[in-house]
């Protein structure tokens, strides 16, 4: 999949992929919703209506009320990168999302998920 269509993608078509991620190992959606929240600063209410708007992740992440500066302490590799050295601003912004629900699976507590 290129870049540009990851971009293009809405972030509701991939949405129910994290909680089922993140069910499957006994984790909650609300538990993802939280780090959606952390990440981008959106409110359970904007989160939602960015979902309804079936809202791509390129405009998602620029449209983003405060995108978190404890993100840049996510490092790690996801899809055979590491997180840190990805340089597309966005992409890396996505990878930072997809490493978040990736530990939750795993089981870690939201407390270190969420570089508290």
């Amino acid at each position: 999949m290129t870049k540009h269509k990851i971009y293009t993608m809405s972030v509701a078509s991939v949405y129910p992929h994290y909680i089922k991620k993140a069910e499957k190992k006994g984790r909650t959606k609300a538990e993802v919703d939280e780090i959606f929240r952390w990440l981008t600063g959106y409110s359970q209410e904007g989160l939602e209506a960015q979902l309804d708007q079936q809202t791509n992740f390129e405009t998602f992440f620029a449209e983003a009320p405060k995108l978190n500066p404890s993100r840049s302490l996510i490092k790690g590799v996801i899809c055979g990168v590491r997180v840190e050295d990805i340089e597309e601003p966005t992409m890396q912004e996505i990878r930072y999302l997809d490493k978040l629900i990736d530990e939750l699976a795993k089981g870690k507590a939201m407390e270190k998920i969420l570089r508290e």
